[in-house]
């Protein structure tokens, strides 16, 4: 099976195409440094001549407002038109839980957008909502730094491994088309502020988390069930220990 994946050389790209290739799939990274880009539409005809299933993991190269809107909006038609003229019967696209719940910030506004061109194009179609990444901790502690604090919201949050949204993309990919959603999340809810302090305090890093139920996260106020399911989302296997103590391993072969 010919399954091409937009952003296919990024984090979750290049361990979804591992995946399917070692299934005996044609798994093809697509993305602007293999010479297909979908905001200009570059390349797309050729990647996807022949495809069945094409999954898009591209992300806007900038967060603010206008400019992730205009990517997704035009990634997404370009996308879109490109699958029908190639016949493609499944096209498979991760968001995020709580998309619809988090309209006052421009980057979940344009993944409704995204999501909204999906369910309009005719195409057959299966959306995975995630929740937040826990490679993300890292870069959400950044976000909150003041000084030596960070401040963050208390609502909860379902962190989940890379390696186990590469595997659910993977899943649907090869499977039926649900034309409509799918949610995973990681295997441990708990609050955000207290899940970044976990993260600092093993990693060391001396900063002190503030729990502030005011501060933004991308632009949104977060309330308690925001970026969290109560839908039975499909659980990933990788537990907070077992990712960071992979990661740090990882760390230390790349050294």
């Amino acid at each position: 099976m010919k399954i091409v994946i937009i952003g296919g050389t990024g984090l979750i790209g290049s361990k979804t195409v591992d995946r399917l290739r070692r299934q005996g799939h044609e798994a093809i990274a697509a993305s602007p440094n293999t010479g297909v880009d979908t905001l200009t539409g570059e390349g797309l005809g050729e990647a996807l001549s022949g495809a069945q299933a094409v999954i898009d993991l591209a992300n806007s190269p900038s967060f603010e407002d206008k400019a992730v809107m205009a990517f997704f909006e035009t990634s997404g038609r370009n996308l879109m038109a490109a699958e029908k003229a190639a016949g493609v019967r499944h096209h498979v696209a991760l968001s995020i839980v709580g998309t619809e719940r988090l309209q006052d910030s421009g980057y979940f506004r344009a993944k409704l957008v995204q999501e909204k061109l999906i369910e309009g194009s005719g195409i057959p179609y299966t959306i995975v909502h995630s929740t937040q990444f826990m490679e993300f901790l890292p870069g959400i502690a950044q976000s909150g730094t003041v000084g030596e604090s960070v401040r963050l919201s208390p609502a909860y949050v379902q962190p989940i491994a890379s390696d186990d949204v590469a595997d659910a993309m993977a899943d649907v990919a090869v499977g039926r088309p649900v034309n409509g959603m799918v949610e995973i999340a990681g295997p441990e809810r708990g609050r955000l502020s207290e899940f970044v302090a976990r993260y600092l305090r093993v990693s060391g890093d001396s900063r002190k988390v503030v729990a502030d139920p005011d501060a933004r996260y991308f632009g949104a106020h977060l309330e308690d069930g925001s970026l969290v399911s109560d839908g039975n989302p499909h659980l990933g296997r990788i537990t907070f220990e077992q990712w960071f103590t992979a990661s740090q391993s990882q760390k230390g072969i790349s050294r």
